[in-house]
């Protein structure tokens, strides 16, 4: 393999969006529906008292009605909000979705001003959105670094969230990368093995 990390990262990145591209709208809206399901089943979800969910892009899936299940749950609900003064995004809290979510810096709904930046208490679960996963917990992300900048800071578990298709290509990993606890594809719950010493 003569490429370095990120010729490879971007070869990658151009075959799984091949792979998304192909999905029907049909096949997008059915399996987004069964990840909700699925997610929402798994002791992780069940046992976070703060979860930070992300607004999807249009190749991403839709998890949208998670921030009304939990925020009906008693859950803290927070996504990540673009803070120019920091050149990168910070979780920010929400309690209602119409009122607090504003299309942000890309386009993509994201907390409004005035929302509180988000402090985690307790059991933290963080759903992440990527362009590939491997099953031990490599995330490929869209290559700015912007999602590996705020999944560093912030703890508990992380959840990669990707169509069947994205999952499965092996991929290689930088110091940077930070890699997740578990995969969730509409019919699989991935717990990486040996998570904790990955970190």
């Amino acid at each position: 393999m003569n490429e370095s990390i990120p010729q490879l990262k971007s070869l990658l990145r151009t075959e799984l969006r091949a792979r998304l591209a192909g999905l029907t709208r049909e096949q997008r809206v059915r399996d987004s529906a069964a990840l909700r399901t699925l997610i929402t089943g798994q002791a992780a979800w069940r046992g976070a008292r703060t979860v930070l969910l992300f607004a999807a892009l249009p190749d991403e899936p839709d998890i949208a009605p998670l921030i009304s299940a939990a925020l009906s749950a008693g859950q803290r609900v927070a996504l990540p909000r673009f803070v120019t003064a920091r050149a990168g995004y910070e979780p920010h809290e929400i309690r209602d979705p119409a009122r607090d979510l504003t299309p942000g810096r890309f386009g993509v709904l994201e907390p409004r001003d005035g929302c509180t930046p988000l402090e985690p208490r307790g059991p933290v679960l963080t759903l992440v959105p990527g362009i590939g996963f491997s099953v031990d917990g490599v995330r490929l992300g869209r290559g700015q670094g912007f999602y590996d900048r705020l999944l560093a800071t912030i703890p508990g578990d992380k959840c990669g969230v990707a169509f069947e298709c994205q999952v499965g290509v092996e991929l290689p990993r930088e110091p940077h990368d930070v890699r997740m606890d578990f995969i969730a594809t509409p019919g699989r719950w991935i717990e990486v093995s040996g998570r904790p010493d990955l970190k």
